[in-house]
């Protein structure tokens, strides 16, 4: 009997079930950043395939369908910002986001069509932009004092995670960098929709 080939093959499962996964509600930046120490710790050989994703625009408003904290039938929710996990093994590409009411993981093109519809049917005030970058580099470069989550009166907005903040050796915060969209500062590359959908769509089809 012949191999099965690798698109036939089910994709390695590198991260556990959704509710096995650490998450904070509103810090999806840091539920992401340990997404890829978990791959980083366990499945080393298959992070150069995972990526951080950083969604905004310069307005920070960006309208996102089918998250868990939507209220309306089709869940849409204008973030600020949203930060999602792809891993991207061969010609598939799987998207991990514990903030959407789809399957964890769902295939790029099934999230991409759900979650970001298209552009053309937005105000251009609201068009999405991508900042691709890759796990190894967000984990060693991506730093939070959780300072954006708290208000002027010094109250958290959102209770933030039970560790320590996140830091490296040449910062204690340099959130903002990746949530601009300006492609001459930062980590990783910023995509509009279609380019970044041309980047990790190969045209294949799960049967």
């Amino acid at each position: 009997m012949a191999a099965e080939s690798p698109q036939r093959q089910k994709v390695k499962a590198i991260l556990p079930p959704v509710k096995e996964c650490s998450h904070t509600l509103h810090y999806c930046e840091e539920n992401v950043w340990l997404l890829c120490r978990h791959v980083r710790e366990k499945f080393a050989q298959e992070l150069p395939f995972c990526h951080a994703v950083f969604i905004s625009n310069q307005n920070q408003t960006v309208p996102l369908w089918r998250q868990r904290a939507g209220r309306t039938d089709d869940k849409v929710v204008i973030w600020d910002y949203h930060v999602i996990f792809m891993y991207q093994p061969d010609n598939r590409c799987l998207v991990y986001d514990m903030d959407s009411e789809l399957p964890f993981p769902t295939y790029f093109h099934k999230y991409v069509t759900e979650t970001f519809r298209t552009d053309q049917i937005l105000h251009p005030e609201h068009h999405r932009f991508f900042r691709v970058v890759p796990a190894a580099e967000f984990l060693e470069t991506f730093a939070s004092d959780r300072s954006h989550m708290k208000r002027d009166s010094g109250a958290w907005a959102s209770p933030p995670p039970p560790y320590p903040p996140i830091r490296t050796q040449g910062s204690e915060n340099n959130l903002q960098a990746f949530i601009s969209m300006d492609p001459r500062v930062g980590q990783g590359q910023v995509f509009n929709l279609p380019d970044f959908v041309n980047k990790f769509y190969k045209n294949y089809v799960n049967i």
